[in-house]
């Protein structure tokens, strides 16, 4: 076991993308250790990705994809603006009000980031704000598209321990705006602190006019999220919906998307999904090995032999969980960390869709600590500067999200109240 962990740790180090480590990590200890056929790692690799909700992942890929193309993400900031714009740091919370209404169309933050970052940020060039704070905000809000629904990391947790993943987008709903709160109420503070302007004075007509323009665009969560409640379709189905339906408004309502951009759009999503199930499957292999190993059992005897007392643990979870976020991917850390900690907590009698969810925030925090932070380095790329004019904004922003984190820990019915109510 200390050969599969070491090598993993050391191509992590040499600078090996984890994907790539996790599944090369895995090889050796088979090779050199195990006492199976090597057919086992085509065997595990493949059974990693053989699940029929991992297709709702493509799915609602080419949904955020073909919002994005269509220039419908413009008509969803234009709503948010006309909601908040007036008020000082008007422009940030446009921002964020804007990265989760794009979230729930998506379900991806690097999608978040980049759709709405391309929009907002030379808006807030304009006004004033640095850039540095502009990209830190913009990496924050953007993860949450990985906690408010329809998330591609939540189906992930769902296909990995078994977790219904209707109940774990509902879970999501009041932490993710909760969450987003906290981001805004600290940008607030920049605003003043940096004497930052308000926007436009509000506007009843302006709201219902942004209103009708995004109305359709806005249409598409609920679609999501109410077919789900109803029973009218799985997650995936609802997957295939969104982008029926997004389509059809690009090509037919807005006539803002051409067929000839299709085959781009379909390739760039086809080539971000092989990324993602390659990633599954290596950490499926990974995960075999753990599980053969009886790490979960060693992990939960360790944790236990430290302290049994309840909210210890979920601290000490959560602090495991953070440190592996600034190294790891989340899709790798769910496929390996979360089913050796899911049986723990369980036992512990913790509500599994809180647990989900709580990962589900913690992994967004992660996104974006460096030096992996994946959402913190695409918004840098967007708004054009470098993650040393970012850091000294980044980490007020990460506890911010800490805090919310914290909450959602320790009041589970913030997580519950209304997968509780709407799915009993």
């Amino acid at each position: 076991m200390v050969a599969l962990i070491g090598s993993f740790f050391l191509a992590v180090a040499l600078g090996v993308p984890i994907s790539i480590a996790i599944g090369l990590s895995s090889v050796i200890y088979i090779l050199f250790y195990g006492s199976v056929s090597l057919a086992v790692i085509a065997q595990q690799m493949t059974l990693g990705i053989d699940s029929f909700p991992l297709l709702a992942i493509p799915l609602f890929l080419l949904a955020g994809q073909l919002m994005s193309e269509a220039d419908i993400t413009s008509k969803i900031v234009g709503f948010a603006d006309a909601m908040v714009g007036r008020v000082t740091g008007g422009m940030a919370w446009v921002m964020v009000i804007s990265c989760m209404f794009f979230g729930a169309i998506s379900g991806s933050g690097v999608a978040d980031v980049t759709a709405i970052g391309s929009i907002m940020l030379p808006a807030m060039d304009g006004q004033g704000y640095r850039k540095g704070l502009s990209a830190s905000l913009l990496g924050c809000a953007g993860s949450l598209g990985t906690v408010i629904p329809p998330s591609i990391v939540m189906i992930i947790l769902g296909v990995t321990t078994g977790t219904s993943i209707g109940k774990l987008y509902l879970g999501g709903l009041i932490p993710g705006v909760f969450t987003g709160i906290c981001l805004m109420a600290l940008a607030w503070f920049y605003a003043k602190r940096m004497n930052l302007p308000p926007g436009e004075p509000f506007s009843f007509r302006k709201i219902l006019r942004a209103f009708q323009n995004a109305f359709l665009s806005l249409l598409t969560p609920v679609i999501i999220i109410g077919g789900i409640v109803a029973g009218v379709f799985t997650a995936t189905e609802a997957a295939a919906v969104a982008s029926a339906y997004a389509l059809v408004l690009g090509l037919f309502v807005y006539r803002t998307l051409k067929v000839s951009q299709l085959p781009r759009i379909f390739l760039q999503v086809a080539e971000t999904t092989g990324i993602i199930l390659f990633i599954i499957s290596a950490a499926a292999l990974f995960g075999w090995i753990l599980a053969a190993e009886q790490i979960p059992q060693l992990m939960a005897e360790f944790f236990l032999s430290i302290t049994r007392n309840y909210y210890s643990l979920l601290i000490l979870i959560n602090v495991l969980l953070l440190i592996l976020g600034t190294f790891m991917e989340t899709i790798a850390i769910i496929i390996i960390v979360v089913p050796v900690l899911m049986p723990l907590v369980v036992s512990l009698g913790m509500d599994p869709i809180h647990f989900g969810v709580m990962v589900t925030v913690n992994l967004a925090i992660g996104a974006n600590t460096p030096p992996v932070g994946v959402d913190l380095i695409a918004a840098c790329k967007v708004s054009r500067t470098t993650l040393d004019e970012s850091m000294s904004y980044i980490w007020p922003f990460v506890g911010a999200m800490t805090v919310a984190l914290a909450f959602i820990t320790f009041i589970p019915q913030l997580v519950t109240l209304v997968p509780n109510y709407f799915m009993k």
